[in-house]
C-alpha cells in the first residue's frame, strides 16, 4: 500500500506561503506557513500533522492488540503533544507524548500498559523515524 501527499511552497522562510495535500482530499491545499509553524498564526504545520498521524495510528493499532488479547475498547482517546526545538542552525522534533485514555471492558491496569507500550513500539507511525527515507531532487529549468 502507497499513501500520497503534497506540499507546494513559494517565497521566503518567514514572507512565504505553502500548502499541504492528501492523495484522499481530506487535506486540500491546507495552508501552513512560518507563522503556523513558529508561532499562533492560521494554518497547520508539520508537526502538528506528525502528531495526528501517531494519534490515530496508535489508536488503531491499540485496537488490533487489545483485540488479539480478547478485548474491545468502547473508546480510545488519544492524544499527542509534539516538541520541536532549537538545535544548532536548526530545529528537531525532540519528543513526542502520546497520552491515552481507555475504557476497555474487562482489561486490567497491568494487561493494558503492556499492550499499549508493545503498540507504542510497533506501531507504523511510531517506527517513521527508524525509516529509511529515499529523495529525488531535481531541479527544474
Amino acid at each position: 500500500m502507497k499513501k500520497s501527499a503534497s506540499a507546494t511552497w513559494s517565497g521566503g522562510l518567514k514572507d512565504g506561503q505553502g500548502t499541504i495535500s492528501t492523495e484522499t482530499g481530506v487535506l486540500r491545499e491546507a495552508p501552513f506557513g512560518f507563522k503556523s509553524r513558529f508561532e499562533d498564526g492560521p494554518g497547520t504545520n508539520p508537526e502538528e500533522l506528525i502528531g495526528a498521524a501517531l494519534a490515530g495510528c496508535f489508536s488503531m493499532a491499540l485496537s488490533l492488540g487489545l483485540g488479539n488479547a480478547g478485548l474491545t475498547a468502547e473508546k480510545i482517546d488519544t492524544h499527542t503533544q509534539v516538541t520541536l526545538d532549537k538545535q544548532g542552525e536548526g530545529f528537531a522534533i525532540t519528543t513526542i507524548a502520546l497520552t491515552c485514555r481507555a475504557r476497555v471492558p474487562g482489561a486490567d491496569a497491568d494487561t493494558f500498559s503492556r499492550i499499549a507500550q508493545e503498540t507504542k513500539q510497533g506501531c507504523p507511525v511510531s517506527k517513521v523515524l527508524r525509516a529509511d527515507i529515499s529523495l529525488d531532487a531535481r531541479l527544474e529549468g
